[in-house]
């Protein structure tokens, strides 16, 4: 994704209007002039932090790949040190959760495409991890974030595993959804790796083998270079000391999954994130588009650090009304968004990291059962002498 104002589909829908239905618990009274207006202040203030991008941005982002650098050499180097495993290990996953995170998800978003630098541009990185690039692209860039958080569009929503949304027709197979979270967050690259594949719908006969060998060809292609990289090639490194640095990689690998898992889920599942139908959502105006990223994210608090190591994704709202502004930009810009949701009256979901954990935590227990509903009051019969009949 390059810089755009807004994910193509999203654009072509921007010419109409939609209104927010006035059932809308969160913003009942939210006119289709304000959604307008609401869409008119964050396009300006898109327009503004994209005419400041320049040489501050681009030495950050060099400083994070060579800082990333910096601890994988280290990592690499003090696994030849066998009582400094705990060390190699740490600066491993520290580098693997700054590439994926902050360099390899931003850069991907085409957030550095501007630079002319070959070794940021978005069609060229291909990053540390399983998923290949193309196929993320498609399954993130593309559909996650046009169709944020409608159901049956956004197949971020449970990632065609969970239930995590009431909506979510209940199957006895839910019954496994804290085993299925647990296991996704420990083969977190696997997942998202294998998540393309749409495993789900090849199961239901909605989609043929076939048809996912385009998408399957490349998932192979990467894994093999990851295991290979990973498994084979840096341990068979250290010698004698292959089956320590092995289970070094392997420890960092799920250490950076646990991280990415728990930044991502607690971005887009805490508690008073909203989802949307699709009829919700047609002919959807740009303020709409705005108005649903924004609803359907959740930020979490912490310092400069925490801010970095999560890609910045601490700031899942502003990332997702902006995926391809710098992501360091997004702590700037979350000061402007609030103060703009205080004036519309729009709900800003946000809190420290153990909230929003416990509250993805309690969330993916609660929707393993099924959804209790509250009963429909009847109406009142009606008397006989009215000319009705009594219910």
């Amino acid at each position: 994704m390059t810089v755009t104002d807004i994910p193509a589909p999203a654009q072509a829908r921007v010419k109409k209007r939609s209104t927010v239905k006035a059932s809308d618990p969160k913003n009942p009274n939210l006119t289709p002039e304000q959604l307008d207006a609401f869409g008119e202040e964050l396009d300006a203030l898109r327009q503004k932090v994209l005419a400041k991008l320049g040489k501050e941005d681009a030495d950050y982002i060099r400083t994070i790949v060579k800082r990333q650098q910096q601890f994988e050499i280290a990592g690499r180097v003090l696994f030849y040190l066998p009582p400094a495993w705990p060390l190699a290990v740490a600066s491993l996953s520290i580098s693997k959760i700054l590439e994926n995170m902050e360099i390899g998800h931003n850069v991907m978003h085409g957030q550095y495409d501007w630079m002319g630098d070959p070794k940021l541009n978005s069609r060229i990185y291909d990053w540390d991890t399983m998923a290949p690039g193309e196929n993320w692209k498609h399954g993130h860039n593309y559909i996650h974030h046009t169709y944020t958080n409608i159901l049956g569009k956004d197949r971020d929503i449970g990632y065609g595993i969970l239930r995590m949304d009431e909506d979510q027709k209940w199957r006895p197979y839910y019954l496994g959804n804290p085993l299925y979270a647990f296991l996704l967050m420990v083969f977190f690259e696997e997942g998202v790796a294998l998540h393309d594949l749409e495993a789900d719908r090849i199961m239901a006969g909605e989609r043929t083998w076939e048809q996912t060998k385009k998408v399957g060809k490349p998932i192979v292609r990467k894994v093999g270079k990851q295991v290979l990289k990973d498994y084979l090639l840096f341990p068979a490194l250290t010698g004698p000391l292959f089956l320590s640095t092995l289970a070094g990689n392997a420890v960092a690998n799920v250490v950076r999954n646990i991280w990415a898992f728990n930044i991502i889920f607690c971005g887009h599942f805490p508690a008073g994130v909203a989802t949307f139908t699709e009829e919700e959502c047609e002919n959807e105006s740009r303020g709409h588009w705005y108005y649903r990223q924004l609803l359907g994210s959740a930020n979490i608090t912490g310092g400069k650090l925490f801010h970095i190591l999560s890609g910045n994704l601490s700031h899942q709202i502003e990332h997702h009304l902006f995926p391809d502004i710098p992501a360091r930009r997004y702590p700037e810009l979350s000061v402007e968004v609030k103060a703009l949701c205080e004036k519309y009256g729009i709900e800003y979901n946000t809190g420290g990291l153990s909230k929003q954990l416990f509250s993805v935590a309690r969330k993916i227990c609660r929707l393993a059962l099924p959804t209790r509903r509250p009963a429909e009051t009847p109406e009142p019969a009606r008397e006989q002498g009215d000319g009705q009949a009594a219910a």
